[in-house]
């Protein structure tokens, strides 16, 4: 054999090796685009499945709500109507102790804007 048929043996071998290889990478990168376009449609339906689940899901907490509110307007007005007296002074008292707590803030809070926080000039 002489030198120059090595060479060129190697220089196919190489060729051949880097068609081979590129191939290969080719194919690689196919998969992965395909992968992700699997992964993409997959989680375009989980966050289509997750929002339809919330939606379900708020709309069930607003019925209970609902309910319960109805529950206690229902409640409230038996009692109203039971015990008339009672309800008129209980709700005497929670006005009266809500207008002590508005009065009471108020002055806390006008004693506080007057008191030591004056600039010095």
């Amino acid at each position: 054999m002489t030198y120059s048929s090595d060479t060129s043996r190697l220089s196919n071998n190489a060729e051949n090796t880097a068609r081979q290889a590129g191939y290969a990478a080719q194919q690689g990168m196919e998969r992965v685009s395909e992968s992700l376009g699997e992964a993409r449609a997959h989680s375009g339906e989980a966050l289509r499945s997750l929002a339809h689940s919330t939606a379900e899901l708020a709309h069930r907490g607003m019925d209970v709500v609902r309910d319960r509110s109805l529950q206690v307007r229902d409640n409230t007005t038996h009692y109203i109507q039971d015990e008339p007296m009672k309800s008129v002074l209980i709700a005497a008292a929670v006005g009266a102790t809500l207008m002590g707590l508005v009065a009471m803030f108020s002055r806390g809070s006008s004693h506080d804007s007057h008191s030591g926080y004056r600039s010095h000039r």
